[in-house]
């Protein structure tokens, strides 16, 4: 058994440092405005309605100034104290890793280590990030469409296309391909309008607006090609909303972006938003939520907006355990990156959430 370590937080401001555990996704990696004005007539103005050059009276005393916030240096201690507690919702889903950025780069970061596995987590380690893929098809789909969503492609991005009879891809189908395997196609007329989580509404919306020839290494290209070829991204079987390999420090670029307003995705986060839990709303009918929250769902992505517990973030946890999210402020980024097997999305997010609390605030929890 190897002993429990805690690698400690970087506080870092771009990129990251750490050199790769396993073989990194490795793609190519991506301006002020002058304003003028002629302001003789308006001083001029100004003088002759005052009766004069009189300098009025003296400079008005500016207001004091407000209690400073945080510092950089406190939030990442109660960020990385959140993380490594054994004492909390982060203990028990070691190894991980975490960041915080916002939009100009990584602000701290950190590898959690376990003492019953000998992984370490880092920003470069590829991995499948499940339903993390599914805001990085939504923010192609915007982008294709230039911003403009019409009411059907609303309707398949939040999950009431009434396609939700989806199963699995195979890694050598084309997205056509899975589409038409078993029941994957399969249309169910009295879910349509009724959220449904599930892959078959994305898959079948990328056939339709013409993905269905492209296996995976076309398909991630094509994805690519709009949210950025700076974006290390692969699929491992043609699944839109689930087939997605990537690593946290890629994932990141993705989420800078959004924040940055360089992809349209940015501006339409929680847009949309539709009812989730089947105990509150007639309106869903299935969710990987816990009944004990209700959440609404956008274009792609998860707004964690539980009346009790929600902070607004709007993310999209994988199956696996990848957790990415944007604070409700749009302000930050955040990520808790490991790959553990199947129902682990839901525990990455209580330690997630718990590190943004903690670093929002600096306060540990």
């Amino acid at each position: 058994m190897q002993a429990a370590r805690d690698i400690q937080p970087r506080a870092v401001r771009r990129g990251h440092d750490a050199m790769p555990e396993t073989a990194a996704l490795s793609f190519p990696p991506i301006r002020p405005v002058r304003h003028t004005a002629a302001l003789g007539a308006v001083l001029a103005l100004a003088l002759a309605s005052c009766g004069g050059g009189g300098d009025g009276g003296s400079a008005p005393t500016a207001p004091p100034a407000g209690p400073a916030g945080p510092t950089m240096a406190e939030r990442t201690a109660a960020a990385n104290a959140t993380a490594i507690s054994t004492s909390n919702a982060c203990a028990p889903i070691r190894p991980f890793y975490w960041e915080i950025g916002d939009a100009t780069g990584a602000l701290a970061s950190g590898s959690v280590a376990s003492s019953t596995s000998a992984t370490v987590y880092t920003a470069t380690t590829t991995m499948a990030i499940a339903s993390a893929s599914k805001w990085l098809y939504s923010g192609y789909v915007v982008e294709k469409q230039a911003g403009v969503l019409s009411d059907s492609d609303i309707k398949y991005l939040n999950f009431r296309s009434g396609y939700t009879n989806f199963s699995l891809c195979s890694r050598d189908q084309t997205v056509q391909q899975c589409v038409d395997a078993g029941s994957n196609g399969v249309y169910s007329a009295a879910n349509d309008g009724k959220f449904v989580y599930g892959g078959g509404h994305m898959e079948k919306h990328a056939s339709l607006i013409g993905l269905g020839p492209l296996a995976n290494a076309a398909l991630a290209a094509e994805i690519r090609s709009q949210i950025g070829t700076d974006v290390g991204l692969a699929y491992s079987q043609p699944q839109l909303a689930g087939g997605a390999v990537s690593s946290a420090a890629e994932y990141a670029r993705y989420l800078r972006k959004l924040l940055a307003g360089n992809l349209r995705m940015g501006s339409l986060l929680g847009s949309h938003a539709v009812c989730t839990n089947p105990l509150t709303c007639t309106t869903a009918g299935g969710t990987p939520v816990p009944s004990s929250e209700s959440w609404h769902y956008s274009i792609g992505h998860w707004v964690e907006d539980d009346p009790v517990v929600g902070d607004g973030a709007f993310s999209s946890a994988g199956s696996f355990g990848f957790y990415p999210w944007i604070d409700a402020g749009k302000t930050i980024y955040g990520l808790l990156a490991r790959s553990e097997g199947a129902g682990s999305g839901f525990d990455s997010v209580d330690c997630g959430r718990l590190v943004r609390k903690a670093w929002v605030t600096a306060v540990a929890r």
